[in-house]
């Protein structure tokens, strides 16, 4: 996580120079500076919340995955509306 925050904190100073250097008013710059600061914080906020419950919780607490196509149980949510002992012939 921390090159994620150097990334965060590298883009929170170059965007706003980059706007400098290309026109943008200074107020303009710095309001995106802060802006993308904020985001930033937020972002890395929920990201070690995430961690610390991912951490928390035990392996038996969290559920494989099955892949995209697999089914619980035999033939569920499977066919359409049928009564009991028809065939689709019938």
């Amino acid at each position: 996580m921390s090159d994620l925050v150097r990334w965060a904190a590298f883009s929170c100073a170059v965007v706003p120079l980059v706007l400098v250097l290309c026109g943008a008013s200074a107020v303009g710059a710095a309001g995106t500076a802060v802006g993308l600061a904020t985001v930033t914080c937020a972002c890395r906020a929920l990201l070690r919340q995430s961690e610390r419950t991912a951490a928390r919780l035990s392996p038996d607490e969290i559920a494989p995955h099955r892949g995209r196509h697999s089914r619980t149980g035999t033939g569920a949510h499977r066919g359409g509306r049928r009564s009991e002992g028809r065939t689709p012939e019938e």
